[in-house]
């Protein structure tokens, strides 16, 4: 019965870094900006947030870094139709090279 004092408490499991989880408010925070600025990204389209069936706004960790992302090309120069065209190339470069590696590894299987 005793047993379980000398256990050590386990850490949280992190959520996935595509769950959303976040609320506008913990995001701002986290990323010290105003929860108005997540909106405006949200508004030109630099970041989509999941809904819950509420409506409210819940993000995850990759919307947090890609936040992060847009607060980096801001800071390089670019105004916000700058930061969508980057972010969008860089997304479609993602896709193109994993398409790239995808069929490198069928023509590698096939020797």
């Amino acid at each position: 019965m005793e047993e379980h004092l000398d256990r050590q408490p386990q850490p949280a499991a992190r959520p996935a870094p595509d769950h959303a989880v976040y609320g506008i408010s913990v995001a701002a925070e986290l990323l010290n900006l105003a929860p108005q600025t997540l909106r405006v990204y949200e508004a030109r389209g630099l970041v989509e947030p999941r809904r819950t069936s509420g409506g409210t706004r819940r993000y995850s960790d990759d919307d947090i870094d890609r936040v992060r992302r847009i607060g980096e090309l801001l800071a390089a120069g670019l105004n916000l139709a700058g930061v969508k065209l980057v972010l969008d190339m860089e997304l479609e470069n993602r896709r193109l090279r994993a398409e790239l590696g995808e069929a490198q590894a069928r023509l590698a299987s096939r020797d």
